[in-house]
């Protein structure tokens, strides 16, 4: 369980940050701070700790970002193990919401990212499947997403010789809400053959092949992807529903009965209130949804009824990722400075959406529980916690100190392995900052490093970027409204040389590991406030600590106290690091990190090309079609897409 894989032996102060981490887990302590400066290794302390630990492990991260980036350090730590990737999987979200004041009604609108959806699958599966798993996640980990108890009982399972009848076995397929398709075959459809039924997992892990004969399952197979050819014999598979929100069939004729009961208690109150039209409206929703149940056992928004799914009481904690995990389970919280401020938010701000809803007819008042958890429901599902940071809060520190008489549990990894020093930090005045910047950035681009650039709002970052671009400089903006798979993709385009600066402002912070990044230029920096704290400061500032000729440049008028307070950090971290170097003969030495592909490349590439492959052929079809009624001139430009598709798929050969 758990088998690290890694050049690297713990140096500097990894080797007593682990011991001791190890240490007070066996011996019991439930809450530890480990103050890790940018460059120490703070990824590689946790793999080690995780190795000797032998715990399945939930890491929780701030933002999509820093958590691809763990998550695909984790997969190169740990390449036996089970490591997932368990973030929000909207592209785009809008809650459904009601303004009183205007009498507005916004419905729901969303767009989910498949690709993050087939991952949360993956991460769900495999926590039910074995123990040595380990999952990133954002915090969204700690919001609703069903019953784990459902999600087993409703799956099916398969097995070589089973006894089962063509049209039951289709039945099924489709309670467990996957849906039928033989064109545009993907993750969480199925497609049918006469006989030989084929099932795109829901995790888009494998392509499952069912031959059935004589109401018997003859042969259960399975391929990696839609492109391979060779499948492996499989003697039984269980089989787990495409949606997490999917209740026993003997048990949703009674939650429909709860629903309805739950419908007139709410419409007696609202009549009673002469509140008419809000109870039509209540009505008239809630029954189309539960016909949508009796039909096909879902609905749009089911989650709003899952109290009723999962038979939970009233405020009831609702079932989260957490309850995926089974048995005894660590937790992680890197950049807790940032994490726990989001995780206390989070009830809160639902609850106050929810509650306009229900008022004004729009939900049930069980709609409330379908939630994250409270801070406090979530400390109570967790055992042992470990806060990483540079920048620890004081809610951490206050954690440690409580436990025990007076001993605070904080583990300083200050020393960074490879000899660097906190980058050197200049101030210089805001006026003609733009224009300044370029030089310092043309400088940099000579030696072949890179450059950030934050900025403090969205539009500033936008208006900067195509500035330099004007100027010649390859540039890049990165922030909240960039999906969240480009991200890494970004980035790792940065390192590859397609830009030389990138623009931002709070995703360029904790965490990043750009070794190529030599200058960090923060702009307006002595405008005071969430972005320009101290805290803040110093972990932007440490994203230059990966490189020798590493440099901070603050544009500012003056010196805020949050400056003063994270210039001098800087200073008492590059002390420290300059006396160990000196007294162990070390030369600083630059981050040597291998460019590899995003993990999701190779799935998303080969989707592509069978989308590719399936758009030809029907093409193909679609103008013999049109040649054999004798419209010609439809063919001809039908022939002109093929041949644009035939050289397409030329170019990228010459590529590859």
């Amino acid at each position: 369980m758990f088998q690290l894989k890694s050049k690297y032996k713990p140096t500097g102060d990894q080797p007593q940050a682990i011991k001791k981490l190890v240490k007070n887990l066996k011996a019991g302590i439930k809450h530890q701070v480990l103050l890790g400066v940018t460059g120490s290794g703070k990824t590689f302390t946790m793999a080690k700790v995780i190795e000797k630990v032998k715990k399945p492990v939930l890491i929780i991260s701030h933002n999509k970002t820093l958590a691809a980036q763990l998550y695909q350090e984790f997969k190169e730590f740990f390449p036996k193990d089970g490591v997932h990737y368990f973030v929000s999987y909207y592209d785009y979200y809008q809650p459904e919401a009601y303004i009183p004041q205007s009498d507005t009604y916004i419905e729901k609108d969303s767009r989910i990212n498949k690709e993050i959806d087939r991952l949360r699958h993956a991460a769900t599966q495999d926590l039910l499947s074995r123990r040595n798993v380990i999952v990133v996640a954002s915090v969204s980990c700690i919001y609703n997403i069903g019953s784990p108890e459902n999600y087993q009982k409703v799956s099916l399972k398969l097995k070589q010789g089973q006894e089962i009848k063509r049209k039951d076995l289709i039945s099924y397929l489709t309670a467990l809400q996957y849906q039928r398709n033989d064109i545009d075959f993907k993750p969480g459809t199925f497609r049918v053959r006469g006989e030989v039924i084929e099932i795109y997992l829901v995790t888009g892990e494998k392509i499952l092949q069912i031959e059935l004969s004589e109401n018997k399952i003859e042969a259960l197979k399975s391929k990696e992807d839609i492109l391979d050819s060779t499948f492996q014999i499989l003697y039984s598979f269980k089989l787990f529903p495409a949606h997490f929100w999917v209740a026993p069939q003997e048990k949703l004729a009674l939650s429909i009965e709860n629903i309805k009961l739950e419908l007139q208690e709410q419409l007696k109150k609202l009549r009673k209130k002469n509140k008419l039209l809000e109870a039509q409206r209540l009505e008239q929703r809630t029954n189309y949804d539960l016909e949508m149940f009796r039909e096909t056992g879902y609905c749009h928004g089911i989650e709003n009824y899952s109290r009723h799914l999962e038979f939970r009481k009233p405020d009831q904690a609702p079932y989260t990722l957490m309850e995926y995990f089974r048995e005894d389970f660590l937790v992680f919280i890197d950049e807790s400075h940032m994490t726990l401020p989001q995780l206390h938010a989070m009830a809160n701000q639902d609850k106050a959406r929810k509650k306009t809803l229900i008022e004004y007819g729009f939900r049930l008042p069980s709609a409330v529980d379908n939630r994250p958890l409270t801070f406090q429901e979530f400390e109570k599902r967790t055992k042992q916690t470990i806060y990483f940071s540079a920048t620890p809060a004081e809610e951490e520190t206050k954690k440690t100190l409580r436990q025990t008489q007076g001993k605070k549990y904080i583990i300083e990894q200050l020393i960074r392995p490879t000899g660097l020093l906190e980058p050197s930090v200049e101030i210089r005045p805001i006026k003609n900052q733009a224009q300044d910047l370029i030089g310092e950035i043309k400088k940099r681009v000579e030696k072949g490093q890179k450059v950030l650039a934050l900025t403090l709002t969205k539009r500033m970052a936008e208006a900067l970027t195509d500035f330099l671009i004007e100027k010649g400089i390859k540039t890049q903006w990165l922030h909240a409204e960039v999906k969240t798979l480009e991200r890494p993709r970004i980035l790792q385009e940065l390192r590859e040389g397609k830009y030389d600066v990138l623009v931002g402002i709070n995703l360029l912070r904790e965490g990043l590991d750009l070794p190529e990044v030599s200058l960090v230029a923060i702009l307006d920096a002595d405008k005071e406030g969430f972005l320009r704290t101290d805290t803040t400061l110093i972990q932007t500032m440490g994203r230059a600590a990966r490189h020798p000729q590493g440099y901070v440049i603050l544009y500012a008028d003056r010196i805020t106290k949050s400056m003063d307070r994270a210039i001098k950090k800087a200073k008492r971290r590059r002390k420290i690091q300059t006396d160990y170097n000196k007294k162990h003969k070390i030369k600083p030495r630059p981050i040597i990190k291998e460019i590899r592909a995003w993990p999701f490349a190779k799935k998303e590439k080969v989707m592509t090309e069978f989308r590719e492959i399936r758009d030809k052929k029907l093409l193909e079809k679609e103008m013999k079609l049109a040649a054999k009624n004798l419209d010609f001139e439809r063919a001809a430009e039908i022939r002109d897409l093929i041949l644009q598709l035939d050289s397409r798929s030329t170019l990228k050969d010459l590529k590859g």
